[in-house]
């Protein structure tokens, strides 16, 4: 295979897992690749688009291919360690003393385990490169999208997380298949990175620093209780649930969208609100454990990372597995307002979300969406297009007030309240996986 000897700490890194934690990478066998992993010539991957032409000389990079592949076997040892203490503890027990380690420190929990102490410790690591000022300029500018497209976005941006049966399958264990549990998802994910840019939240104590930690404990929550569960997971096929390079689409869309932006008005380098937005995903996605090899920090290495991910990650949509998460998603009702303002809100939102995940993830074609179940009419369309025009300008609007010294604060302030709103409107975010509910899916 050659991939450990072309990136051996990556790998080092992946092999290590079967001693720390047994339980959970003992049965893994390191020296073979699961089916999900496709790096010869002509395979159908999940590459998308202009890209697709290119999956060879992505490819080419024989390190940057092993180093991929050593993070589709790596998942996250340390929260994993904190999560296998759920027979002891209780998956609410392991919680409620995250919870206030996150909010006092480890001092405040009585006879910590020594596997919270090394979570939060890992957590509260300071990167070379990080600079917090720049992660909270990066979260101040990001707040106006997140306040006025986010919600319209949101169910689209989800939607392509469900289109590969290999990444999409926990989800579909941890019986995400129910509208209920699809929204609940939705709303999830959205607090999440809603959380997270609010002042001062991935401060040591602040929101974001405990909603990443919680987001960590859910994915180890999931690893380890698929993988005691005898018959529940196929690991020559999927490998590991949830591995590192699984998490970048949701963390770096953003920042790869933008890559792309960049790289196409003939450009090697962010400018300064650019660079502040990355460096925001960039430590966002080092709290959620990513190691730092994925997270790059110039537009070709972010594009030539996430198109390695996607060059190796083969194609495959399961009727059983991912169409029912796509259309327990779409169908799902993420607002209790029946007002008729509230009615239209709802219209808006999931015509506009069909329309972003067409364009974004399925190459503008409709045909594909309607193939999973998801029709994208003239009516979307046309509610899409008016939704845009609703929007965009008050994006633009809000973005010039907030470069201007007068206005800068009174646009922020805004933004702020209308964010707690809608923080409001999601409800509260468990993150977490209770084993005792989960479904057994059979590809």
């Amino acid at each position: 295979m050659g991939y450990q000897q072309d990136n051996s700490h990556a790998w080092t890194r992946a092999r290590s897992q079967a001693a720390a934690m047994p339980a959970i990478y003992g049965n893994i066998d390191f020296d073979r690749m699961p089916e999900r992993f496709s790096a010869e010539p002509g395979a159908e991957t999940a590459m998308r688009g202009e890209y697709r032409g290119r999956r060879d000389a992505f490819l080419a990079d024989r390190e940057r291919v092993a180093m991929v592949a050593a993070y589709t076997m790596t998942g996250d040892v340390v929260a994993d360690a904190y999560a296998s203490l759920m027979p002891i503890f209780g998956f609410r027990g392991l919680v409620s003393m995250l919870e206030t380690a996150c909010r006092l420190g480890v001092s405040a929990v009585p006879d910590a385990p020594k596997e919270l102490v090394a979570l939060i410790e890992d957590m509260e690591r300071k990167p070379t490169w990080l600079d917090m000022n720049l992660v909270n300029e990066g979260a101040r500018l990001e707040r106006n999208a997140m306040a006025n497209i986010a919600p319209y976005v949101i169910r689209g941006a989800l939607l392509a997380t469900f289109m590969n049966k290999y990444s999409a399958l926990p989800m579909a264990l941890t019986g995400t298949l129910t509208d209920a549990m699809a929204a609940k998802r939705t709303f999830e994910t959205a607090t999440f990175f809603t959380v997270t840019v609010m002042p001062g939240a991935l401060e040591r104590h602040g929101e974001g620093f405990k909603s990443a930690a919680m987001v960590r404990l859910m994915h180890s929550m999931v690893r380890f209780n698929v993988m005691r569960r005898p018959g529940a997971w196929d690991t020559a096929v999927y490998g590991l649930p949830i591995p590192q390079v699984d998490q970048m689409p949701a963390g770096l869309i953003g920042s790869f969208l933008l890559s792309a932006k960049v790289l196409k008005q003939g450009r090697t380098e962010f400018n300064a609100e650019e660079r502040a937005r990355v460096e925001l995903a960039r430590y966002r996605c080092f709290l959620l454990g990513l190691p730092e090899d994925l997270l790059g920090d110039t537009p070709r290495k972010i594009i030539d990372l996430m198109a390695t991910r996607h060059a190796t990650l083969r194609a495959g949509f399961d009727e059983k597995t991912c169409g029912s998460l796509v259309r327990g998603a779409m169908s799902a009702e993420l607002s209790k307002d029946t007002s008729a303002l509230g009615k239209l809100r709802q219209l808006m939102e999931r015509s506009f979300s069909k329309a972003y995940l067409v364009s974004n993830f399925l190459d503008g074609k409709p045909e594909r969406a309607a193939a999973m179940g998801i029709p994208y009419t003239g009516k979307d369309k046309l509610v899409a297009l008016v939704t845009a025009a609703f929007l965009f300008p008050r994006l633009r609007l809000y973005a010039s007030a907030m470069r201007l010294p007068v206005l800068r604060d009174i646009a922020d302030r805004r933004l702020v309240a209308k964010l707690s709103r809608l923080l409001q409107s999601y409800g509260h975010a468990d993150f977490v996986s209770d084993g005792e509910a989960y479904r057994p899916v059979h590809s």
